[in-house]
Parts: structure tokens; C-alpha cells; sequence
């Protein structure tokens, strides 16, 4: 076992931190607590659901404090952090003057992991993540193994590693990897690096950095679950800094959506086409599915599956399942996601487009657009996003607290597409957005939800304000019930 693996018996009596009640933070309090840890959960919050989760963990023989979130415990000699905590906050930063150790969840669930316990095949990037390892578990699936969606979809990780399942699909954020240093996946891949969370690491430098951690120590660590040659580093040939991240890895397999040259994956006319993961790159290749596999169908979206199968090529699953797991797969809602088409005007669900690199992987899927766009901009630029799209415009409809920024940006670079300024906030906001897309769309168009900015100046979250899209299209005259496909299905 590797030496940063700790057992049961060196739990019993540590007195342990656990910074946050989220389902992370009470799953590795309940983990620990069972292993004899003295474990304090400390939670800033003191509503009745923080009571509620308090109450059961109690029960267990956990200490929990609510509404003192900076406090550190007398005694701790372990923080065990939440992901959405910034280091810079009081507690961590107590922690680190104190010299006493700080890690994540997933750093934990990767020390907890029994002998002979399930591989990781690990997906982290700006954009694509829960896609990917929701493909990747279903083309798991399709082969025959107990495979497993987790981090942040699904069961927490630090419960999943004591179960027993075949292989591990492992979805992380940059703040999951920030707190975690000594990961080493079966294979890892980071699908796309573009500015995001910003306010949070402080600088594009140290968010790349922590996107880094997921190739392992020193981009190729051979910790337990490597192998003996480290983490397979899976790339974005098409995106700079993907490939740049993995050329420091001892092996590495690149995706592209263009021809594959040996050692890739990529797209040959109509087919998904592995040149990497086979007997001899340089002569061989394999087959792995077709264009019309993919859905919901869109640049990205192939690029999301070519990612999805490279992991899973790695883990020895054959071209075959990667097909069948590909039309199996389910989209989740709120990704490209087709709602209705009336009067030759198709509707699109992007609420969780929440910032410029994933609505311009939106806009580059359609050709002509009325675009819906607004919202929470998190200080990024989007004149760059305005510049790329605007060939494809018809007309723009702006709703939430930044769209002035957006507006200045078309006038700066799409100055004759027209553009509808919708200032309400109120619940029926939704209705007028959406009546004036359709206004402005003709035949043929896209009125494409893509908002580029979070949700919260106006809505509970982008599934919110998705669903209030689907609503207010649902409402528009000529629409019926067999406008919507309620599975999330993309245009094909």
C-alpha cells in the first residue's frame, strides 16, 4: 500500500477539523468518526438544515458548532476542508500558521482507500466535466463493469472508495484539486482550461496550477492506483494549455477534433477513431463510434466524448462498449439541451453556460442565433466571446445584473445586430426575454439560451432559470407538448 495511505488504526483518537456541513464535510465526518477519529464539524451557518445534519451527526459521536465558521478547534491536528473554502479565510489560514495539516475530501477518500480498492479514472477542465463522467460511466457500464459516477456528482467520494465497485469515475473542481496533493489516477484528463474562478484561486496561473494536480504528483506520480509508470495524462490537443499541463507526464494520449495522427484520438469523416490506445499506434487504428453517437451533437460535445472514451480505453474497455455507452448515454438537463421548435425557430437550453468559454463552445454549435445572454459576469471579459459569435448573430436579448457589459461589448463589436435590453427582475422576467427572441427569430434561426453569467443576481441556480426558459418557450403561441423533449435531448 502507498505510504499516504492511512489505516483505521491511526484514525483512533486524532482529533480532526472538518471546515464545512455540505455532503462532503458530513461524509468525512461520519468516515471518520467511524474510525475513532475526535472529529469537530464546524459550519458558519446555524439554520434548521445545518440543525437538522448536526442533530445526526451527533448522534454518531461527532462535536458540531454551528455559526463560527473560523474558529479553529482547540487541539486539531488535521483541518479537513470543504472545497468552496478559499485558503485565504480564517480557519485555513489559522491552520497554516499553525503548521497543521490541510486537505480536501477527495485528498482523504484517496488516503482511505483500502488494498485493491476500485481505480480512478479522474475528469477535471473549465467546461465538460459532468458531461464526461456521465459518458464515462456509461460507457463503463456498456462493458460489463460496476462503474461509479462520483466528486462532485453523485455519492460523496470518501464513502465510494470503502464500497466495493469494479472502477471509479471521478468528477473534480479546481478547489477539490487545490486541496489535495498526493492524487495519482489510473488516468486523468483535463478536457479545457479557460478563466474561471478567479476571485477564488487569485490569478489564471494559480487556477491552471491546481487543474495540474489531477496528473499527479509531478505530472506522473507513481503512487498506489497509477501503475508503475504513473497517470495516464489525457489532453486536449486542441486547447494550449491542456497539452501544455500533460507534457511533463511520463505517458499521455491526446483527443482532437481533427484527423488523429498516432498516439490520439479524433474524428475521421463520420467516426470517432482511436490512434493511441491500440496495438501500434503508428499502423493501427480503432473505431470507436460515429457522429450520430453523440448527443446531445456539438463541437464540444465530441470532443467531450472523445475524452470520455480515452479514459475509458484506458481501463481496457473495448471500441464496441465506447459505441454503446456513447447511445445509451442520457444528457443531463440544461446542456444544450432541445426544447421545442415552433414556426421553423428551434429553442435551446444552455442555462449551464455560466461564463465565456462554455457559452462560445454553445454559440460555434448553431449558425444563425437570437442569443438569450446575462446574468453574473465573476469579473470575467467577454469582448473576446462577442468578437468570435457575432457572424452568427440575428439578435441579442440581455436580462440580469451585468448585461450592460455585454452590451457594450456588441456595440464595440457587433454593432448592427440588434439587441433587446430587458431590465425586469421579476418572476415574469423570463416570459418578456424569451417573447422578444422569438420577435426577433426567423425561420431557420436558434434562440439560444447561453447566458455567460451565473444565475444568483436573478434566480436559485442555472437549473433555475433553465427551467423558466422551458416554461416561458412552453407559453409562446404554437407551442405544445410535443415541442419539448424532456430528456435533454440536443439537436441531432
Amino acid at each position: 500500500m502507498d505510504a499516504q495511505v492511512v489505516t483505521s488504526g491511526e484514525w483512533a483518537g486524532r482529533r480532526v477539523c472538518v471546515a464545512g456541513a455540505g455532503v462532503s464535510g458530513r461524509a468525512a465526518a461520519r468516515v471518520l468518526a467511524e474510525r475513532g477519529a475526535r472529529v469537530t464539524l464546524v459550519e458558519g451557518r446555524d439554520g434548521p438544515e445545518q440543525r437538522a445534519h448536526a442533530a445526526e451527526l451527533e448522534a454518531r459521536g461527532v462535536t458540531v458548532r454551528l455559526g463560527d465558521g473560523e474558529t479553529l478547534p482547540e487541539g486539531t491536528n488535521l483541518v479537513v476542508i470543504s472545497p468552496g473554502w478559499r485558503p485565504d479565510a480564517p480557519l485555513p489560514a489559522a491552520a497554516a500558521a499553525a503548521g497543521i495539516e490541510t486537505y480536501g475530501e477527495v485528498e482523504l477518500a484517496w488516503r482511505l482507500r483500502p488494498a485493491g480498492a476500485a481505480p480512478w479514472l479522474a475528469i477535471t477542465g473549465t467546461d465538460g466535466k459532468t458531461t464526461v463522467v456521465r459518458m464515462l460511466a456509461s460507457i463503463l457500464a456498456a462493458a460489463g463493469h460496476d462503474a461509479l459516477a462520483v466528486g462532485n456528482v453523485g455519492t460523496p467520494i470518501v464513502e465510494a472508495v470503502l464500497e466495493k465497485h469494479d472502477v471509479l469515475a471521478v468528477e473534480l473542481s479546481s478547489y477539490q484539486l487545490y486541496w489535495s496533493s498526493s492524487l495519482a489516477p489510473l488516468a486523468a484528463a483535463v478536457l479545457n482550461v479557460a478563466p474561471d474562478h478567479l476571485d477564488w484561486h487569485g490569478s489564471m496561473d494559480a487556477y491552471i496550477a491546481a487543474k495540474a494536480k489531477i496528473f499527479g504528483p509531478g505530472a506522473g506520480g507513481t503512487g498506489d492506483g497509477a501503475g508503475p509508470e504513473g497517470t495516464l495524462a489525457v489532453y486536449n490537443a486542441d486547447d494550449p494549455v491542456s497539452a501544455g499541463l500533460a507534457e511533463a507526464a511520463r505517458r499521455r494520449v491526446g483527443f482532437t477534433l481533427g484527423m488523429p495522427r498516432p498516439g490520439t484520438l479524433g474524428v475521421v469523416e463520420d467516426l470517432l477513431v482511436d490512434r493511441a490506445l491500440v496495438g501500434d499506434p503508428e499502423r493501427e487504428a480503432a473505431e470507436l463510434a460515429g457522429l450520430h453517437d453523440v448527443r446531445p451533437f456539438a463541437p464540444h460535445n465530441v470532443a467531450n466524448a472523445l475524452a470520455a472514451a480515452a479514459l475509458a480505453r484506458a481501463y481496457g474497455v473495448p471500441p464496441e462498449a465506447v459505441r454503446e455507452g456513447l447511445r445509451a448515454f442520457v444528457p443531463d438537463p440544461h446542456r444544450i439541451q432541445h426544447v421545442a421548435e415552433i414556426g421553423g425557430v428551434t429553442y435551446i437550453n444552455d442555462s449551464k453556460a455560466t461564463q465565456p468559454h462554455a457559452a462560445a463552445a454553445s454559440l460555434a454549435a448553431y449558425e444563425s442565433i437570437v442569443w438569450i445572454a446575462g446574468g453574473l459576469l465573476k469579473g470575467l471579459e467577454v469582448d473576446e466571446l462577442v468578437r468570435s459569435c457575432a457572424g452568427r448573430l440575428r439578435g441579442v436579448v440581455l436580462l440580469g445584473r451585468d448585461r450592460a457589459r455585454i452590451a457594450e461589448a456588441l456595440a464595440r463589436h457587433a454593432p448592427d445586430i440588434p439587441v433587446v435590453d430587458v431590465a425586469d427582475t421579476d418572476t415574469g422576467a423570463m416570459d418578456r426575454v424569451v417573447n422578444e427572441a422569438a420577435a426577433l427569430a426567423e425561420p431557420g434561426d436558434t434562440v439560444l439560451l447561453a447566458p455567460v453569467g451565473a444565475s444568483f443576481d436573478m434566480f436559485a441556480n442555472y437549473p433555475a432559470r433553465g427551467d423558466a426558459f422551458i416554461a416561458a418557450v412552453r407559453r409562446l403561441p404554437g407551442a405544445g407538448p410535443a415541442g419539448a423533449l424532456p430528456d435533454g435531448g440536443g439537436p441531432r
